[in-house]
This record gives C-alpha cells, structure tokens and sequence, in this order.
C-alpha cells in the first residue's frame, strides 16, 4: 500500500499505510477527532488538525506525518 496524503487548508497529512497497523493511537491522542481506523488509519477530516503532532509523537510504527503549511 502506498503512502496516502490528505491535504488540508492549513497541514497536510500523511499515512504510510505499510507501516500503519491501525493500533488506533491516532484515535486516541488525537483532540480534534481527525482519525478513524478501519483496516488502516485514515483521515475523516485533514481541515480539524491543530497540528499538535501528536499522533505523530505516538504513533508506535512512525506511519503519520504531518506537515504545517
């Protein structure tokens, strides 16, 4: 699986849905409720990100980046 961007007004967001074993810490950490787990992580809504990384910091595989703009 590749590598999945979600592009927002004010970050983008990548998951690397190799390394993504949808542990659901992203769910977890995540104050803005941008996260849902399936099979993998995805993102519901890329525009709720306060770009507070930290699903980035918690993230156990280091799938998730997030990149401000």
């Amino acid at each position: 699986m590749p590598v999945v961007k979600y592009e927002g007004e004010n970050s983008d967001i990548l998951i690397d849905e190799d390394k993504c074993t949808a542990c659901g810490t992203c769910v977890d950490v995540c104050p803005s409720d941008v996260y849902e787990v399936g099979d993998v992580s995805k993102v519901v809504d890329v525009d709720e990100c306060l770009v507070c990384m930290a699903c980035v910091d918690s993230c156990p595989e280091e799938a998730i980046k997030v990149i401000e703009k």
